[in-house]
């Protein structure tokens, strides 16, 4: 049984028809499956959280395109390994038998060095090399900015519900192990549970289900059997592993949900299993921004001298300013009035696409533009009562958008009330 290969492997998908989840990339029309199917691959970096097809997807590229192929992984490959496959590539790409650039996969990239990424700079950038990479980690923060340039993101999302279902239907009607057993699926709320978006994870529960199931007996799929089974195989925490993604998980979701008993419990649990502090830095200030923002601004002045504090002193007495931050990000008023403000704008630019600028607030720099009419009847705020007049800021096609839209609480409620005195109020320039 030990030299059974994992189900994951033995499901992985081959093709894009085959593979679950993702439909915002690659479904029919979408950005990855054109540039699949038409196999013009350009440089680009998938990011998202483990088990929603990263690998996976990289390996059917490699199945189709027809160009070589190479990989490395960030976890045992270092500059010197880099350099050699980079002159693989270029060789490749001055072969007359070469049929186009060669592609890089490189696994983990967020591990690398600023040093390794800087050696792949000059190979992505003169065309020797295509390069995919995939990140559990915010690209921003572990991606060094002109690699950034030059490579497109693209974020995965955990798989939901009916895709985990489809993921278990096939793994019973394709799998010969699990098709040899007398297999009974009786609930799978704690299965999807458990799973937590992450198809390696489902199917690696159900490998445990099946290898737990004594020989002659049915395996039954059922909450108390997938719960009674993880009990019993309980999973150390693992900073470079799947735990590690359950806890800052649910770490973040108590600093939200104003928990600052459960968030100190989480961020004690991290800390005892030798996590990265300035990883945990980080999130910190990512949900100063993101669950406090406009309702406690200081919040995320807090969450940045928290990391610069984590740099400069470390472990363990780092521990404090931790807790410290996270205390005060859980017991502080909560909006998400920015984030759903950027998302929303996010949004309307993808509809509409690259609208003019209002030719009075254009730059004008040269004589020829000013003639042009740029920046004509501009008002200078500054030149008015307190500081501020009415005019066109917007697209003439957006003109009534709203974007931001202010949650209950007395900060912003202050800021609304200011907004809607200057653009509804009396005008005062009159």
């Amino acid at each position: 049984m030990n030299n059974i290969q994992p189900l994951a492997e033995r499901l992985r998908p081959q093709t894009l028809n085959d593979y679950i989840g993702q439909t915002h990339l690659v479904g029919p029309g979408a950005v990855l499956r054109r540039m699949i199917e038409s196999g013009r691959i350009n440089s680009f970096i998938l990011w998202g959280p483990p088990g929603v097809g990263k690998t996976t997807l990289a390996r059917i590229i490699a199945n189709t395109a027809e160009v070589r192929f190479f990989t490395l992984s960030a976890v045992s490959s270092g500059v010197k390994e880099v350099r050699e496959v980079i002159e693989q590539c270029r060789a490749e790409s001055r072969s007359m038998f070469g049929k186009g650039r060669p592609i890089l996969f490189i696994d983990e990239i967020h591990r690398f060095s600023k040093s390794q990424q800087d050696s792949l700079l000059g190979a992505v950038e003169d065309g020797t090399v295509t390069l995919i990479g995939a990140t559990t980690e915010n690209p921003s923060f572990e991606v060094i900015r002109p690699l950034l340039s030059r490579a497109q993101v693209y974020t995965l999302r955990p798989l939901e519900a009916d895709e985990l279902q489809t993921l278990l239907d096939r793994a019973m009607q394709n799998d010969s192990i699990l098709q040899s057993m007398d297999t009974h699926i009786e609930e799978t709320t704690a299965l999807f549970r458990y799973s937590g978006g992450d198809a390696r994870k489902l199917l690696n529960i159900l490998d445990l289900l099946y290898q737990s199931t004594p020989a002659g007996e049915p395996l039954t799929i059922n909450d108390r059997t997938v719960t009674e089974s993880l009990q019993l195989n309980p999973q150390a925490y693992d900073k470079n592993g799947e735990m590690h993604y359950d806890i800052i998980s649910a770490f973040i979701k108590s600093i939200r949900g104003s928990d600052p008993d459960a968030a100190i419990y989480w961020l004690a649990r991290m800390i005892a299993g030798g996590e990265d502090p300035e990883f945990i830095a980080r999130r910190l200030v990512i949900v100063a921004a993101e669950d406090i923002g406009l309702a406690n601004p200081n919040a995320l002045l807090l969450a940045n001298a928290t990391f610069d504090t984590i740099s400069k002193i470390g472990m363990p007495e780092g521990r404090i300013p931790l807790a410290e931050c996270t205390i005060y990000l859980a017991t502080s008023e909560k909006s998400n009035s920015a984030y759903m403000a950027i998302n929303n704008a996010l949004q309307e630019v993808e509809r509409s696409g690259n609208l003019p600028v209002p030719l009075h607030i254009r730059n004008a720099p040269t004589s020829l533009m000013k003639k042009l009419g740029y920046g004509k009847n501009y008002k200078y705020a500054h030149d008015y009562p307190g500081n501020f007049v009415r005019q066109q800021f917007m697209p003439d096609n957006l003109v009534n958008a709203r974007f931001w839209q202010p949650c209950s609480n007395a900060q912003e409620d202050k800021l609304n009330r200011r907004q809607w005195e200057r653009w509804h109020g009396p005008d005062k320039t009159e």
